[in-house]
């Protein structure tokens, strides 16, 4: 890597471009960013309990009343009052906090709401909310990004420009709460925008980082099959709908093999069928598949979406039954702004705070969930990093470790500090340090 880091990436205001001034910049920038990593490492503890706070205190999306109010409590505690509450249609929160001078105006995003799954760890924070679990680790997103609000407002005397901290609701659930701040206006004069997810796939101490897409679209459908039903004894009376059903099941997967770019992950998962189960010589006249699909590319998502209804509605007229389908478009995939990337991944490295930074890809883990940070990426540049927060090998004592929306996932809370810092690099390459005599 180079020896100097190219600062702010993508920004509308002039840098100068001497070597020697860049130089100065440059010192002056990692002098900054020293002071604000060690502001973070100081509070470490603190913002650890705030964590396990809302770890224990989960809410489901467009519930999350208790929450957003202690969000709001802390930011007051931290001397932040440019605050607007129940943003977008919801509990969401946006906060900014301003430097000693105007300067670019940089957003930062986190999820506040948990899922409808029992807890089954023996956590002894573990949920109080039977039912509920920060199985995601929102609580730890929104944790960060307090503790990052903190550091900043400390050192707002010590830089230029606005940093914006979007509390975000309702990520788990459609319509999700992302559109509704982005379409209330929140993005407006904002350069850049960033958000990171955790990530039990890789230990604590990594960044993970996509080129291009940073997660799929997520589209969901239901395919409700018609058939004619008839006793077990004369199959060919009847127009059986659970072989019609296991046919589009195996014809739908040609979507993946056969119809899309090789180079573009694409995953159809058939999440259940429903048909029959009345008494065994009984062929079943209906039948009911539900599941996801998922895509990286706007194209190919549209492409997909088009040959998935001919393959379900073709296969049951084959054997002359119907197919009706609702497929239900979800989150589109984030995609990153891969100059901003390209420079901030230069920035992450050099600073010596990771123990290893990662290109996300099919082998090292690209992230196929849905997320809608990528209606935040529609009209603003920016991007969405990973954090490992698995723990060591040396740690886990033979324990196994759970994917993320699994009732028995715990997070190594180091990855805590590391999703701080992440932050606050990401911020150190966009706001001008202020002189001071």
């Amino acid at each position: 890597m180079s020896s100097k880091v190219r600062l702010k990436p993508m920004l509308k205001a002039d840098i100068a471009s001497t070597s020697r001034i860049e130089s100065e910049v440059s010192q002056a920038t990692a002098a900054l960013l020293a002071k604000w990593l060690k502001h973070a490492a100081s509070i470490e503890s603190d913002v650890v309990q705030v964590r396990r706070h809302l770890h224990q205190n989960p809410e489901l999306s467009f519930e999350e009343v208790a929450t957003a109010n202690f969000v709001y409590m802390e930011l007051l505690s931290a001397k932040i009052f440019d605050i607007d509450r129940n943003v977008g249609d919801g509990y969401g929160i946006v906060a900014r906090v301003h430097g000693a001078k105007p300067g670019p105006t940089i957003a930062l995003r986190a999820d506040m709401d948990a899922l409808p799954i029992r807890e089954e760890t023996d956590l002894p924070f573990a949920s109080e909310n039977t039912g509920v679990m920060h199985a995601c680790g929102h609580d730890i997103h929104t944790a960060t990004l307090l503790g990052v609000a903190q550091v900043i407002q400390a050192h707002r005397d010590e830089f230029a420009g606005t940093v914006v901290f979007i509390f975000q609701h309702a990520e788990e659930k459609k319509p999700g709460g992302a559109k509704a701040i982005v379409d209330a206006g929140y993005l407006a004069g904002v350069d850049a925008v960033f958000g990171l997810h955790i990530d039990p796939s890789k230990e604590a101490g990594t960044v993970g980082y996509s080129l291009g897409y940073g997660s799929a679209a997520s589209d969901a459908f239901e395919i409700k099959i018609q058939g004619r039903g008839g006793h077990a004894s004369s199959p060919h009376t009847a127009i059986d709908s659970v072989v019609i059903a296991a046919e589009t099941i195996a014809n739908l997967q040609t979507l993946v093999s056969r119809v899309s770019n090789p180079i573009e992950p694409l995953v159809v998962t058939v999440a259940g069928v429903d048909a029959g189960m009345g008494a065994p010589n009984i062929i079943a006249d209906t039948a009911t598949i539900v599941g996801t699909v998922r895509s990286s590319s706007p194209e190919g998502r549209a492409t997909i979406k088009d040959q998935f209804i001919q393959i379900a509605e073709m296969t049951a007229a084959m054997h002359g039954g119907s197919a009706s389908v609702d497929y239900e478009e979800g989150y589109p995939a984030i995609q990153n702004t891969a100059s901003i990337v390209t420079d901030l991944v230069a920035a992450i490295d050099y600073s010596a705070v990771f123990t290893e930074v990662i290109e996300n890809t099919s082998a090292t883990g690209a992230m196929m969930n849905g997320e809608d940070f990528a209606y935040y990426l529609e009209d603003t540049p920016g991007a969405f990093f990973t954090v490992g927060c698995d723990f060591l090998e040396k740690d886990k004592q033979g324990q196994a470790s759970y994917p993320l929306h699994n009732s028995k996932f715990v997070a190594n809370e180091a990855c805590i500090l590391n999703a701080m810092s992440l932050f606050l690099v990401i911020l150190s390459q966009y706001l001008k340090v202020v002189p001071h005599d």
